[in-house]
């Protein structure tokens, strides 16, 4: 099978060209050559959150790898085996060479895909970090991401052991994922939402810090007219962090702290994005608009939705896709504005 040529430069010019090529080499059995990695971020190359995805993945298929280095800035990557299930066991930290808060999550889109076509089941543990800037959150990827995929027929659960903040890290999530033949195309509308979800959380912080967070995330969805249900949490961690997570049907919104930065400000900016959607209608948020785009376009039949945002990561990500797959997505609308998405699945099959 002839080696996929990729520019890392290209659209958005971040570290999902890798991961969207890492899962489909290791889904197709084709080889990649990936240059420019991440040539659009201030630190380019591989990361040590990067780096690990690119070794789970090999672990998953047998690859055989050239350029898999840190900072590395173009990899070569050539699959030897169909994906395999098992127990599997990968710390962001090991490529870090110390401690590490790169995202657990994203390094679980990296191998979610190939490990559900897999030739069993398979148990992942992750460490690293699962409540860290410019990534989804865990309970993002539990409350609202992991939903959405059940209705497309992935079967996977996921399971928080420790939590992980940045700069520390030192979180553990753990995945339980069963094989499937093929994924099924879907609609998703806009559902309205009555019931807001959600967790206010510290770790090594004073325990009024949630419950201010959560009682002022609460009362201003009250005040929206919105049922809140927010558990506020203390639990144990590496190091010091706080943070607040909503969601609802096919949307999630979340707030990290900071020092200097109070808990109401915290709580006050996760409900403005919650609201702010609302007001749109559309129906799904930005961030799974881009996560769909990969399993749909894998998936058998037409799938659409609408989104709040159109972003540069979706068209990117988008591009990608057609350029592995030949698959045919449609995007109307305009860059930061609500947009509509058509995929026609090409029908992947596992068998």
């Amino acid at each position: 099978m002839a080696t996929l040529t990729i520019d890392g430069s290209q659209g958005e010019g971040g570290g999902q060209i890798l991961r969207t090529s890492l899962s489909l080499s290791a889904l197709t059995g084709r080889p990649f050559r990936l240059n420019n990695i991440r040539a659009n971020r201030s630190k380019p190359g591989l990361r040590p959150q990067h780096l690990t995805a690119v070794r789970a993945a090999a672990a998953i298929c047998n690859a055989a790898l050239r350029g898999a280095d840190l900072n590395s800035t173009s990899l070569e990557f050539h699959p030897q085996s169909r994906p395999r299930g098992g127990e599997y066991y990968f710390d962001v930290a090991d490529a870090a060479k110390g401690s590490s808060a790169g995202s657990v999550t994203l390094l679980f889109q990296a191998i979610l895909w190939p490990l559900l076509f897999a030739d069993g089941s398979s148990q992942v543990t992750l460490r690293g970090g699962t409540h860290v800037p410019f990534s989804p959150p865990y309970h993002y990827t539990a409350e609202v991401f992991q939903p959405a995929l059940a209705r497309l027929g992935a079967d996977f659960r996921l399971i928080l052991r420790e939590w992980g903040w940045n700069p520390s890290g030192g979180g553990m999530v753990t995945a339980v994922i069963q094989p499937i033949t093929a994924l099924k195309a879907a609609v998703f509308e806009p559902i309205a939402a009555s019931q807001i979800g959600g967790i206010a959380a510290v770790t090594n912080l004073p325990a009024h810090i949630p419950q201010r967070m959560a009682r002022r995330a609460a009362n201003l969805l009250e005040q929206a007219g919105y049922a809140p249900a927010i558990h506020p949490l203390r639990e144990r961690g590496r190091g010091p962090g706080a943070g607040i997570c909503l969601w609802r049907p096919q949307a999630g919104f979340s707030s990290l702290g900071r020092k200097g930065l109070p808990a109401d400000k915290v709580a006050e900016t996760a409900v403005a994005d919650l609201l702010a959607f609302e007001d749109n209608k559309a129906a799904v948020d930005k961030y799974l608009a881009d996560q769909l785009l990969l399993p749909l376009a894998l998936a058998n039949g037409r799938s659409a939705y609408t989104t709040n945002e159109l972003t540069q990561h979706t068209l990117t990500n988008a591009q990608l896709l057609r350029q592995w797959l030949g698959v045919t997505i449609t995007i109307d609308g305009n860059l930061k504005e609500q947009s509509r998405i058509i995929i026609e699945g090409i029908g992947f099959s596992g068998d």
